[in-house]
């Protein structure tokens, strides 16, 4: 896997139709964040493993802005994680 950013653009859709994002953020083997463990972390809940985090940090290196999401996955409908591979 490559040095470079990958950019990720998450959304996170909640029970009852609410919509949490898009969350602009980057990961990268220098520069870790928790958007791919979000997701890692989301589809572990799905296969029946109990939730083991709540907060979760999404680094956006582009605006120097970082997202704190504290979720509870069973109020999760769907984790849409958009990358761009340039």
């Amino acid at each position: 896997m490559p040095d470079e950013l990958t950019n990720h653009e998450v959304t996170i859709c909640l029970e009852g139709g609410a919509v949490l994002g898009p969350f602009r953020a980057t990961w990268s083997k220098k520069k870790p964040s928790d958007v791919r463990e979000l997701s890692k972390e989301y589809e572990a809940f799905l296969q029946g493993e109990p939730q083991k985090r709540f907060k979760f940090h999404l680094h956006d290196s582009v605006t120097k802005a970082a997202h704190t999401l504290i979720i509870k996955f069973d109020q999760v409908t769907a984790i849409y994680d958009h990358v761009s591979l340039h």
